[in-house]
């Protein structure tokens, strides 16, 4: 049978659960149920998230926790963080332990540009091209100024447009490739009205420009959108301390230890398997401050692969050296962030956490965001070049394999015990809790 419905989505909210609990479970009453266990007792809350987006069923949870003891720049901050992966957030509690008795973590900005492009072709004299341009680019920012006044009021805006010529990738293709300053807000909805703006100037001054043909003043726009590659929206994070201080329970020999790491992060830059995974630790920490703070994770993955790629080849995001008897590790990551607007002002629980972080700036969030980053990638390069990564990760997994097997409370606490001593694996868990079945 074919499971088609027309306007589903001027359904009331039951009525399109009704209607998928029917055409797909074979107990259309318990899938009911479990969707509406997961609403929130707060009505008000509720209805905040099911205009979040369309169709909206119920709330789909994750865990949301938070990592202390982060030393930032002199000054020791809580860390939200929203993952569902297990030892994501004790990895970085414990990297931000190690490192706030070894002079903490260090971060800055260095640059926060955004960019936007007006796609475009042009059929015609591309020398004639670039002299209306250069003629016309102070209407663009004339034609956009009540877009742009409350933006610069606060510092921001348009810092330059320029005309680019991509002929070479495709016939006629060219751009109007434009940068931003959007200072506290993320900033896609200033930047894709300043680009419509311009596409339309764009339109309106070739339709009118006396050197141009009759074709080349009939110029078509493919379509006007920011980019998600923000390769001058930079934050670095780093770490550094003695080699001899690096010691610690995991690290009798801090010399040893820190050759294997510079080895492993030496791996990462010319070895873009490994570098994919060591990246998506980096991105472990990323991510959970990012979705915690109500920002766009998938945009903010999206640029940072690919300035990882900038090079022509995947690469490591850290970095890593021994000079002089001092180890340093740190990254530089692209993070387009905003404290104020969308979901950042929306949800409840994206205000909590921006006001943990004292409210911060989006420059400051970067630095946060960027710091999350590295700690996790310390806690498992620690992990993969001294006691392995599997050990520490499957005992935080413990929990998830015990909940999978519907263990008792008193089942429970004898597998903990027991896995204590021993190595944690799925197999070894089911076997074991069997045994204990077997002998009740």
């Amino acid at each position: 049978m074919k499971k088609t419905v027309a306007g589903f989505s001027k359904l009331s909210k039951e009525e399109k659960i009704n209607w998928i609990a029917k055409e797909y479970f074979s107990n259309p009453s318990e899938a009911f149920s479990l969707l509406k266990s997961y609403w929130n007792s707060d009505e008000k809350i509720q209805k905040l998230h099911d205009e979040f987006i369309e169709n909206t069923l119920t709330n789909f949870y994750i865990p949301f926790g938070v990592a202390p003891n982060f030393l930032i720049n002199g000054k020791y901050s809580t860390i939200p963080m929203a993952i569902e992966e297990s030892s994501v957030v004790a990895a970085a509690s414990k990297a931000a332990k190690f490192w706030s008795t070894r002079g903490g973590f260090k971060s800055s900005v260095i640059n926060t540009e955004k960019v936007g492009q007006v796609h475009f072709t042009f059929k015609g004299d591309e020398s004639k091209l670039e002299l209306f341009f250069a003629q016309t680019k102070a209407q663009f920012f004339t034609d956009t100024e009540s877009i742009t006044k409350n933006m610069q009021k606060r510092g921001g805006g348009i810092l330059d447009i320029t005309l680019k010529d991509k002929i070479n990738l495709l016939p006629n293709y060219f751009q109007l490739h434009a940068t931003f300053d959007t200072k506290d807000s993320m900033g896609a909805n200033f930047i894709n009205s300043c680009l419509e703006q311009f596409a339309k100037t764009l339109k309106e001054e070739a339709s009118a420009y006396d050197l141009f043909s009759e074709e080349e003043k009939d110029i078509e726009v493919v379509m006007s959108i920011l980019s998600n590659y923000v390769p001058n929206c930079l934050v670095r994070a780093e770490v550094s301390c003695l080699v001899e201080d690096l010691v610690e329970k995991h690290i009798p020999n801090p010399q040893a230890f820190a050759k294997r790491f510079l080895q492993a992060v030496q791996i990462a830059e010319v070895e873009p398997f490994r570098a994919v995974t060591h990246n998506k630790g980096i991105m472990n920490g990323i991510d959970a401050v990012v979705l915690a703070t109500g920002n766009d994770f998938r945009a903010v993955e999206a640029g940072i692969h690919a300035y990882a790629s900038r090079n022509g080849n995947y690469s490591s995001l850290s970095h890593a050296k021994i000079e002089n008897g001092i180890f340093t590790f740190w990254l530089e990551v692209p993070l387009a962030l905003g404290t104020i607007g969308g979901l950042t002002s929306l949800h409840p629980l994206s205000k909590f956490s921006l006001e943990m972080l004292e409210n911060p700036s989006a420059e400051e969030l970067m630095q946060f965001v960027a710091v999350a980053g590295l700690a996790q990638n310390f806690a498992a390069l620690r992990s993969l070049t001294t006691t392995g990564i599997q050990d520490g990760h499957m005992k935080m997994h413990l929990n998830n394999i015990l909940n999978q097997l519907e263990a008792t409370e008193e089942e429970c606490i004898l597998i903990r015990k027991h896995f204590k001593h021993h190595i944690v694996s799925h197999s070894g868990v089911v076997d074991y809790i069997q045994n204990l079945r077997r002998q009740i």
